[in-house]
């Protein structure tokens, strides 16, 4: 019988169960310090992992294990370079939720462009003139310049959404081949301050690596166009940190933020952005929006991403080849 470690977040593999069946053995860890792996997983077949860290301090425990799949698209919790020094292969789950991503992405910019939830905000406290307009100039949604750093999955479905409401769509992606752009009919620039220059909006949808890591810092917010509306629903830790969020949003070299993800989850109450979304009294209020992780999912992503995650690894165990081998 084989043996499956599920490292942490999963703790019902009722989804996995039934694409391994009877014959392979699930053991939940509900762990993502991998200091506190306990000797189970050192037979491991396979290896699934969440949020969970996976480093030399696991790998050279393991003998024999065929495969770690990653749920999800990013993997820097775990040390895929190891993974190859040790031989054993380690993919990742790029194929699922890019529809629902896509769709929050869009969401929020064109909330921010038609200021919905300013408006919502304002109408609840009207005592008289129902019609109240916004107290920041709106410019009509063709006349904005969307600026995609990143045109992956991710950023080619938003790309192709957002030219549906006649909005001049650009990227920046050194890793896509010459042409890409005329595939997808945008532009292409050449550098991120290009790109910038053009953009009224921008929204993120890279990996984080050590090259894109902090790629959100002093330098980028003060080269944005002022006003400029900034979406993340890609990875945290691209921005430096938060408060260059809030000096941005406070100097007018950003509009309007929508995060879906964060460089600390949950944040922490002591920081300036996090304090000036959760006062409605505060002068930033209505400019920033915050979802907790959570642009991914729908029932059916979720299912989604754990059946293909399931899948890879039995593939693997069953004698295929691994598939979105990282390493």
């Amino acid at each position: 019988m084989h043996k499956i470690i599920i490292t942490d977040y999963v703790t019902k593999p009722d989804i996995e169960k039934n694409i391994f069946g009877d014959d392979v053995e699930i053991i939940c860890l509900n762990e993502e310090n991998e200091s506190n792996y306990g000797k189970e997983i050192e037979d491991a077949d396979g290896i699934m992992v969440w949020h969970g860290k996976i480093s030399s301090v696991t790998l050279k425990r393991l003998k024999k294990c065929k495969v770690i799949v990653k749920y999800g698209t990013g993997y820097d919790n775990v040390d895929h370079k190891a993974c190859k020094e040790y031989g054993i292969p380690f993919c990742n789950t790029p194929d699922y939720g890019v529809e629902e991503v896509a769709d929050t992405s869009c969401a929020l910019i064109i909330n921010f462009i038609r200021q919905i939830t300013l408006y919502n905000n304002n109408a609840k406290n009207i005592t008289e003139g129902w019609q109240l307009h916004s107290n920041m100039p709106i410019k009509r949604t063709s006349d904005h310049k969307l600026g995609i750093i990143g045109v992956g999955r991710m950023g080619t479905a938003v790309s192709i959404r957002m030219k549906a409401f006649g909005i001049d769509v650009a990227f920046f992606d050194p890793y896509v081949p010459s042409g890409y752009e005329k595939a997808i009919g945008v532009k292409r620039f050449n550098s991120i301050n290009e790109l910038m220059e053009f953009s009224s909006i921008i929204t993120i949808h890279t990996p984080l690596t050590e090259e894109t890591r902090g790629i959100i810092d002093e330098e980028f917010i003060n080269n944005l166009n002022n006003g400029t509306i900034l979406v993340n629903t890609a990875r945290g830790k691209l921005v430096k940190n938060l408060d260059l969020i809030y000096g941005g949003l406070m100097k007018g070299k950003l509009s309007f933020v929508g995060l879906d993800v964060l460089p600390d989850e949950p944040p922490s109450e002591n920081e300036k952005l996090i304090k000036a979304w959760k006062d409605s009294n505060h002068e930033l209020f209505n400019r920033i929006l915050i979802n907790p992780h959570s642009a991914y999912y729908s029932q059916k992503a979720w299912f989604e991403m754990r059946s293909k995650s399931a899948d890879n690894v039995f593939n693997v165990l069953l004698g295929g080849q691994a598939r979105n081998l990282i390493s």
